[in-house]
């Protein structure tokens, strides 16, 4: 009865996967890593490629600035409206929490009005260049998954590099320049994302889309991570398995989505006209009232689960896999070498679980975990298996009339699938594994 009833279960649920398929970013793609399944030998594991699910990444992050005392405040300052360029009463004060806007305002909950943001100090000592880098870390390996969204209090910036590193900061690469004029700020013609294609998606570009200058109505500065995702999986990301396989096979796109950390490089802020106009410096400065980043943490699809624990991420490894991105074998489990798992074959991917160590074996010839006893034996005190009658060999691997070499067609449609955790290791100790398995 109950088994009935679970295999019930558990076709509805193969059912109901199968129609999500065209929406995994909405369903939680690849999020169990095993499962129990009853099969002819009884019940088994069976593990899959897995990743854990797409959250707001900046609850986890650690903002710096430099230089460390660019935030305006100390001493207090009066700046100018955003709506009234030479309105100059509004007062900067770190000392006063209702007139303080420190780093953290760009991370807060948004629902009130006005809106709390970051301010810079302003560009009182032009015409030396008002520069300010915001760095973002995460100590740990992320992967994005929706777009970068910059919103700015004050005018858009007219020169701005946003930059990413995969050494938690000890080298930087450009992932996107921004300016009004690409050719005049960095040698570079104006293009967008939509002159990309999957040939040149990864391709660093300029765009003067989000550099409009000094408007009320024009906040909002992307990198747009959906619209290079839209390239392999369709405009509205419903061919996910294009996607997953280019990911797969391309190591360079891959990392080109992967961070430690990300840094805003603001070069020069809105000025709206062609020269600054010195008699009203203070109308000229950077803030930011929100940064969104999506993203998950990367486990190499060994994990469902990323704890937030002593101001760190950590993936909880499955298949056997350890480290913080579980990006070895755990010891005692390294019978091949460490693999990442991958998106292929849709669906369920493939996990590439570690298996048992020769030498980690010991006197454990079966058990109910990994060393599974075949076609139907049952493992006595872990260290025989009692295999049926037409079966033979340490897991009951072998029919008997194999030896006698009188097998027929039909008795050989109950022997086990190549490939199997048992088998692996059955032909381990044996010492004749097929290099193809390894």
């Amino acid at each position: 009865m109950y088994l009935s009833r679970f295999l019930s279960i558990h076709a509805l649920w193969v059912t109901v996967s199968s129609v999500m398929q065209p929406y995994p970013l909405v369903w939680g793609h690849y999020d169990v890593c095993k499962t129990q399944i009853y099969t002819e030998e009884g019940k088994v594991w069976d593990y899959m490629a897995c990743q854990p699910e797409s959250t707001d990444m900046t609850k986890y992050l650690k903002v710096k600035l430099d230089p460390p005392d660019i935030t305006c405040g100390d001493p207090p300052e009066s700046f100018c409206a955003m709506g009234n360029p030479y309105m100059c009463n509004n007062e900067c004060d770190a000392s006063t929490p209702e007139l303080a806007h420190p780093p953290e305002l760009m991370f807060d909950f948004e629902g009130r009005h006005p809106s709390t943001f970051w301010q810079s100090a302003t560009w009182k000592e032009y015409p030396k260049p008002l520069q300010v880098n915001i760095t973002l870390s995460w100590s740990k390996t992320i992967e994005l998954t929706d777009n970068i969204v910059i919103t700015f209090e004050s005018g858009r910036p007219d020169q701005m590099i946003l930059e990413k590193s995969l050494d938690y900061g000890r080298t930087w690469q450009p992932y996107q320049y921004y300016a009004t004029d690409c050719l005049d700020a960095f040698h570079m013609d104006p293009k967008s994302v939509k002159d990309l294609s999957q040939h040149t998606v990864l391709e660093i570009i300029c765009t003067e889309e989000y550099s409009t200058g000094y408007t009320t109505n024009s906040k909002i500065i992307h990198f747009e991570i959906k619209d290079r995702f839209a390239f392999f999986a369709g405009p509205r990301l419903r061919n996910m398995a294009s996607l997953y396989g280019q990911l797969d096979t391309t190591k360079k796109l891959r990392d080109f989505f992967t961070v430690t950390d990300l840094r805003i490089r603001l070069l020069r802020p809105a000025v709206g006209e062609i020269f600054v106009d010195e008699l009203h410096l203070a109308r000229y400065f950077y803030a930011i009232s929100d940064i969104k980043v999506r993203g998950r943490c990367k486990c190499n699809l060994h994990a469902t689960v990323c704890v937030y624990d002593n101001s760190k991420l950590t993936c909880e490894c499955e298949h056997n896999t350890t480290g913080p991105d579980c990006g070895k074998c755990k010891k005692n489990y390294q019978g091949r070498p460490w693999s990442p798992g991958s998106y292929l074959p849709i669906p369920k991917g493939t996990a590439n679980t570690c298996i048992p160590s020769i030498s980690s074996i010991g006197t454990n010839v079966c058990d109910n975990e990994l060393l599974h006893c075949q076609n139907g034996g049952t493992c006595h005190n872990n260290v025989r298996c009692l295999c049926p009658a037409a079966y033979t060999g340490i897991l009951c691997e072998k029919l008997r009339c194999e030896e006698a070499g009188s097998c027929s067609s039909d008795s050989s449609q109950g022997a086990p699938p190549q490939g199997s955790p048992a088998l692996l290791l059955l032909t381990a100790l044996l010492g004749t594994a097929n290099p193809l398995l390894f």
